[in-house]
């Protein structure tokens, strides 16, 4: 399966509720940097916040991106059983989420 092969970007945009503490914020995000030392397909970790001028954030305040190497490397993260038990700490304390995988394309002008 051709499609399957080459790097897949999993991009998790997230809006935490507002009743959870910035320090359970803080340590949900830790916890997610700390996947990719545990889940061998997942290769690299970033993770910011909303710092958009153009106010078009939809409410969402956070952007996560892991990178994989092919899109069996997701399928083996989202099963995996440290990824597992990160959400089911994680997903709780969002308002609002959205999750998209892509393979990234280079333009050559």
């Amino acid at each position: 399966m051709e499609e399957a092969k080459g790097v897949v970007k999993h991009i998790l945009l997230a809006k935490f509720k507002d009743d959870i503490p910035s320090d359970k914020i803080e340590r949900v995000i830790k916890g997610y940097a700390n996947l990719v030392n545990l889940i061998e397909p997942m290769k690299a970790f970033h993770w910011g916040k909303d710092v958009s001028a153009e106010n078009m954030h939809q409410g969402f305040t956070h952007v996560f991106e892991s990178t994989f190497e092919s899109m069996e490397g997701v399928a083996e993260y989202v099963a995996h059983p440290a990824h597992v038990e990160f959400a089911n700490e994680f997903l709780p304390c969002l308002e609002k989420v959205v999750v998209i995988d892509y393979k990234p394309t280079t333009v050559c002008l």
